[in-house]
């Protein structure tokens, strides 16, 4: 199983969960979260306003999912997150050793 967290610019939200809701995954984890990356000190449009900060606002998706589904949700959100702007976001992809439904003791990819 692979964990793919990606830190995406908040208005992409809606585009993102619509292209993983249609590759089948079943569930995620959304944040607010706020960060800097290479932009750090540039403006930023935000909203349609434009300001200047080293703290921008991010959104954190978190999806657990099966090995061989981890490069189409990594392709998915790359392609539904990507506007060309900088600060579109990373992805990162972890291993996760194992999981486990709480109600039904379900373990793995049963569990997800």
């Amino acid at each position: 199983m692979k964990l793919v967290i990606a830190i995406i610019k908040p208005f992409k939200l809606d585009d993102v969960r619509e292209a993983l809701t249609e590759i089948g995954v079943a569930g995620m984890t959304v944040t607010e979260v706020k960060g800097f990356g290479r932009q750090k000190g540039q403006t930023e449009i935000y909203r349609g306003a434009e300001y200047s900060t080293n703290m921008v606002p991010k959104i954190k998706i978190e999806i657990v999912c099966a090995s061989d589904m981890a490069s189409r949700v990594i392709e998915a959100v790359q392609v539904s997150a990507n506007t060309g702007a900088i600060g579109d976001g990373k992805i990162f992809v972890l291993d996760v050793g194992q999981a486990v439904r709480i109600r039904t003791g379900e373990t793995d990819e049963t569990a997800l």
